[in-house]
């Protein structure tokens, strides 16, 4: 669990992890499912360390500060971010998975594909956990780290 008083160290591997998974969806195409479902893990994993964080500095004070708030605001935006890319990407592997079912079953040789592709949901999943280190890095700045606190 995330030391209260210092959520810089969670912070930096929550970024880090995003960034991680940033990468592997850009270099490592996700062209096979058990790719794209080691990827989806790795974003709820994201976003639970994210929703850890946020329930380890929810009780810290009483009576909270706007302070106190627009952290736990911020904790909870990147929390939905990673959710939301993990959203996006079990969409893409379901897209994937019913594209191919399509043309397996086609008689002809002419195939209706549902749109958006798989690769438009992955480059969502992209943009949403592309924001994460920038919010993460904000946050360890801009966080006053109180020894009393």
């Amino acid at each position: 669990m995330p030391d209260p008083t210092t959520p810089v160290p969670a912070l930096a591997q929550i970024a880090s992890d995003a960034s991680a998974l940033h990468r592997a969806l850009r270099v490592h195409p996700a062209d096979r499912a058990s790719v794209l479902a080691t990827r989806i893990n790795d974003a709820q994993q994201l976003a639970g360390t994210a929703l850890r964080l946020f329930l380890t500095l929810g009780p810290q004070a009483s009576q909270p500060t706007p302070t106190d708030l627009l952290l736990l605001h911020q904790v909870a935006q990147i929390a939905k971010a990673a959710q939301d890319a993990g959203a996006e990407l079990a969409a893409a592997l379901a897209r994937g998975l019913e594209n191919q079912r399509r043309q397996a079953d086609a008689a002809s040789g002419r195939v209706v594909l549902v749109g958006p592709t798989p690769q438009q949901f992955i480059e969502s999943a992209i943009d949403l956990l592309d924001r994460i280190p920038a919010l993460c890095h904000a946050m360890s700045r801009d966080r006053p780290i109180s020894p009393n606190r």
